[in-house]
């Protein structure tokens, strides 16, 4: 690949999972291409998520606030490629930047700290997160208790937790295992709590007319996480969420096709609809119309946290 820098430039967030994130694709790529350790350097740039930390993404900007910085980044040619939790991708991205590759998915449940169970926690107790997804699965399972705003890293959120802040909170098993916390907290069963959309994966974006570096990325590429998280982003886009928007989507690869679960909540978790549907793969117009079917279910208020 001769139109390749010597040393390419791996662009990140700075804090302590993306890092760790960084370094799995790059010793990823390193393997498949049988290339030097200095083959590959990683840039952190801090982003304006990493700086606002008290309010929740809503109010402030929502997913961009991961991106922008990053997508800067892409276009100036101060980075060759970036790394990315999947989740944290807003659904609609430039048209000039394009998913290259996709690291194999990991766990995809959240995990529970500070109690066994949600139905273990304290009546009246609080649960502490910024996520509007897990905020509304908590109050359907557990009306009675209080959802207080936690954002920051996992060790902020940890330590908050110790704090007292709160009497539990909830963070993705996948960011603690990768973080060498596989200890910590309580597995949530995906029959209890549907995760995030791409939740667990980690994926690699660059410029779309990189064609060599796309190869090039593509070698590390996960097919199966690749087509689910697609799948589950399509579903995104079509009911037209965002990052106010309580839902829960999980594809998983079948022999026949994928089979995608969904759920759209209220933010009080009271109003619930759920469905799910099995289809061949590239088949985009059963995405499409399991989105609708949602929305079609959902009522007026429901349905306002959608469709933005």
């Amino acid at each position: 690949m001769t139109s390749l820098p010597d040393t390419m430039k791996l662009g990140t967030r700075g804090s302590p999972l993306a890092m760790t994130q960084a370094n799995m694709v790059r010793d990823a790529l390193i393997a498949a291409h049988k290339l030097g350790s200095h083959a590959i350097e990683i840039v952190p740039i801090k982003t304006s998520g990493d700086k606002i930390q008290d309010r929740a993404l809503a109010e402030v900007g929502g997913k961009a606030l991961w991106t922008k910085e990053l997508d800067r980044a892409l276009e100036d040619g101060r980075i060759d490629f970036a790394v990315h939790s999947m989740k944290d991708v807003e659904t609609i991205r430039p048209s000039v930047i394009v998913i290259a590759a996709m690291l194999e998915r990991a766990d995809v449940r959240d995990r529970l700290i500070g109690a066994d169970t949600v139905a273990s926690i304290p009546n009246g107790g609080r649960v502490g997160t910024s996520s509007p997804r897990r905020s509304a699965q908590i109050l359907r399972a557990r009306p009675d208790l209080e959802i207080v705003l936690f954002r920051g890293n996992v060790a902020t959120r940890l330590e908050k937790l110790e704090h007292g802040e709160a009497d539990a909170t909830l963070l993705a098993a996948a960011g603690l295992d990768r973080l060498g916390q596989r200890d910590i907290g309580h597995a949530v069963p995906v029959a209890e709590m549907l995760p995030a959309p791409s939740q667990g994966a980690v994926g690699i974006e660059c410029l779309a007319d990189r064609t060599e570096l796309r190869a090039f990325l593509g070698a590390i590429d996960h097919e199966d996480t690749h087509l689910c998280v697609a799948a589950e982003r399509l579903l995104l886009e079509r009911l037209g969420a965002d990052c106010r928007s309580p839902v829960a989507a999980l594809a998983l690869r079948e022999p026949a096709g994928l089979w995608l679960r969904a759920e759209l909540l209220s933010n009080d978790g009271v109003e619930h609809v759920s469905g799910e549907a099995h289809f061949a793969i590239g088949d985009d117009a059963a995405v499409r119309a399991l989105a609708e079917s949602l929305l079609d279910r959902a009522g007026p208020a429901l349905r306002a946290l959608f469709t933005g």
